[in-house]
């Protein structure tokens, strides 16, 4: 069996007013915190969370990775080839933002055997990127595609943001087609939530920023969908494109209930019968390692967590939810009932019955998570 490894790096450059991830603008804890991680490398693979099978897919995400110096990347790398066997031809993707990546980076991170970039470009309009408090540039964002290809990376993919107060449709659309022009072959896009705490939503609540329209954001997400496919892009999750063939295999991989682990603060792990995560605090995190303990929690799925767990996931994907597979890893009776109520959302269109898969439709994806919620197993 495969399996993936998920690297959290907890350090921003500074804070995008909409993000609710883990992160500290402060670098001062960086040279402890990856002593600390180097040791939680070794610590979960004596614990053997990952049962030994081999690693497929290495994923270092965050927060911005791309803060990390060559020589640290190194350390973490060399560590996780010592501790767990890891496949010759492994996915190792680095989340980088445009305004981190230089020609000396490109090299190093290619020496150290990264083959693919996720980059944050969320817009080419300064406006947006001011709105969001990004830290890079839309110069610095139009560069950095010609910048990777030049070092030799020709697997990556952009992220951008839609919904945002001020991005008319016409904007939104001239992103999709920047990416586009750039022959780009991998594309995440999100809709901007207000999650509860971040700087955003205090803003919001005070008034001093537009909420968001939720009548934009489904527009904004159909007219993705369909520029997407119109370029030969395949929808493989709903916040995912690819052209046929470079499909992100580490995100797949959570979506297919692939097992992976989650190392470093605020990082989560699942194994198909349980789910931990690691303690979201960098100074309680390390204290904890330099004493040999991995602060975390775990929780032990029950046999509907697991069911519902696969509905959840399945449904985002364009192949969608196997009723055979249902019936094979929990009942035919679980998976005649998850038929029958699926009818509603068949009826209303927001869904298709194809080779006893459950798919949704374009309208089924503007709704995915309260569908999968309605389905759910007590």
């Amino acid at each position: 069996m495969m399996a993936g490894i998920y690297i959290h790096i907890p350090f921003c450059r500074q804070a995008c007013n909409y993000c609710n991830f883990h992160f500290s603008t402060s670098l001062h804890y960086k040279n402890d915190f990856v002593a600390a991680l180097l040791k939680e490398i070794q610590l979960q693979s004596a614990a053997n969370y990952l049962q030994s099978q081999q690693i497929e897919t290495i994923y270092f995400g965050g927060g911005t990775p791309s803060l990390l110096t060559i020589e640290e990347l190194q350390q973490i790398i060399q560590t996780l080839q010592q501790q767990y066997i890891i496949s010759a031809d492994a996915e190792i993707t680095l989340e980088a933002n445009p305004d981190d990546v230089t020609d000396e980076k490109l090299t190093g991170w290619r020496s150290l055997g990264i083959n693919r970039l996720s980059i944050g470009i969320q817009s080419l309009f300064e406006e947006d990127l001011q709105w969001m408090n990004r830290a890079h540039t839309a110069e610095e964002a139009k560069q950095v595609i010609s910048k990777a290809r030049a070092a030799g990376f020709d697997s990556f993919t952009v992220d951008l943001i839609y919904g945002t107060p001020g991005l008319t449709d016409e904007k939104w659309l001239s992103n999709i087609n920047w990416v586009l022009q750039q022959n780009i072959t991998h594309l995440s896009c999100y809709a901007l939530t207000v999650e509860e705490k971040t700087p955003l939503d205090k803003l919001i609540r005070q008034h001093k920023k537009a909420d968001v329209d939720a009548e934009q954001q489904s527009r904004q997400f159909i007219i993705l969908m369909n520029e997407l496919q119109k370029a030969g892009f395949e929808h493989y999750e709903i916040s995912n494109f690819a052209k046929p063939g470079y499909r992100s295999k580490h995100n797949s991989s959570y979506w297919k209930g692939v097992h992976y682990l989650g190392l470093g603060p605020s990082a989560h792990s699942f194994n198909g019968i349980s789910r931990q995560w690691n303690i979201a605090n960098n100074q309680q995190y390390i204290q904890a390692l330099q004493q040999n303990i991995i602060p975390f929690e775990k929780e032990e799925l029950t046999a509907a967590q697991q069911l519902n767990e696969y509905i959840m996931t399945s449904l985002r994907l364009l192949e969608g939810c196997s009723i055979d597979a249902i019936a094979g890893q929990f009942s035919i009776e679980k998976a005649l009932q998850l038929k029958n109520e699926a009818a509603v959302f068949i009826n209303r269109k927001q869904m298709l019955l194809q080779n006893n898969h459950l798919v949704l439709t374009q309208e089924g994806k503007l709704f995915a998570d309260s569908i999968a919620a309605d389905l759910f197993f007590e």
